[in-house]
């Protein structure tokens, strides 16, 4: 067997930009790919932490994506999240490409959310905010620079100088216009006035409960979480899915995984009816809202790594 070529994460972000990402989710769903063609994601509990396998097949190629779940690694100067993809050819299943599987995690999560941002956020963002202060914060405020050009962004973190060190990083991702940031605590009182103002509010956290109040999203704003893929664990309450248009990205995947919708469900607060997918945006089922909240829940799908992958290994 031919040595698979490998493909490291400079190599990723040189070849890929977060903003074509986008457009190659967004493409694919709009050429009519089906979500829910996806085998269920395999979780192994290891340790103090999971083992999680992500396969995926789309015409002539396969893949799978190896992640580990390390909760205690951040403290040990670790990612919490470490993955490695593998690229098969379809008909044999022989391994042709190696990708650096975070790399590719964190490049395709943010593409997902912005292609439901771009179409359930106001088309001007004066100002966002950001639970979370970790990749993917940046990563989801790079994917929002991309499609508006929003004037204001705050990071709402455990740690206040993490949360700070983050906002530094986004100040320098503006490069058409001033972008002011600041970092925060989650106990600090300017939180919820941040969150009612804002158009776009991302949660990229561990957080097992809600971590911010049901009432303080305005209406017609967008919210994105991201935080979990298990089906006890949620970022937003019930009462605020209840009031929001909610959007998820396969609804079976959704039922399993997506905690926030599950448990909304389960409390009566919302009816499964009422939730649309990433395709219906897409394709145009479904609209915004101006008069409710707009909710993004994604959980992270295979056929996500597999868009991104297949790309990353044309010539």
């Amino acid at each position: 067997m031919q040595q698979p070529r490998w493909v490291d994460a400079a190599a990723v972000r040189r070849i890929v930009s977060p903003d074509r990402a986008r457009r190659l989710i967004r493409c694919e769903l709009a050429d009519g790919l089906d979500p829910a063609s996806d085998p269920a994601r395999m979780v192994a509990g290891v340790a103090d932490g999971q083992l999680l396998v992500m396969p995926a097949t789309k015409g002539r190629v396969a893949g799978v994506k190896v992640v580990s779940v390390a909760p205690g690694n951040p403290a040990r100067g670790l990612e919490r999240i470490q993955a490695l993809y593998i690229l098969l050819d379809a008909d044999t299943l022989t391994p042709s490409v190696l990708i650096d599987g975070t790399a590719v995690t964190s490049l395709r999560t943010p593409a997902v959310s912005a292609v439901a941002m771009d179409a359930l956020a106001p088309a001007e963002v004066g100002s966002a905010v950001i639970f979370g202060s970790g990749p993917q914060a940046l990563g989801h405020a790079e994917a929002l620079l991309a499609i508006r050009e929003t004037s204001s962004v705050t990071v709402v973190g455990r740690r206040g100088d993490a949360a700070r060190a983050t906002a530094q990083r986004i100040s320098g991702l503006a490069t058409t216009h001033r972008l002011s940031t600041r970092g925060i605590t989650v106990d600090d009182p300017q939180v919820e006035a941040a969150v009612r103002e804002a158009q776009v509010v991302v949660t990229a956290t561990s957080a097992a409960t809600p971590v911010l109040d049901d009432d303080w999203v305005a209406d017609g704003a967008c919210v994105v979480a991201i935080g979990s893929h298990e089906p006890h664990r949620r970022e937003l309450g019930s009462g605020l899915l209840g009031r929001s248009l909610v959007v998820v990205e396969d609804i079976g995947t959704a039922h399993r995984e997506a905690g926030d919708v599950i448990l909304a469900a389960a409390q009566g607060a919302l009816d499964w009816a009422d939730v649309h997918t990433l395709a219906d945006l897409v394709l145009g089922r479904v609209e915004r809202a101006s008069d409710r909240p707009n909710v993004f829940k994604s959980v992270g799908m295979a056929w996500q790594d597999l868009v991104i992958a297949e790309h990353l290994a044309r010539p």
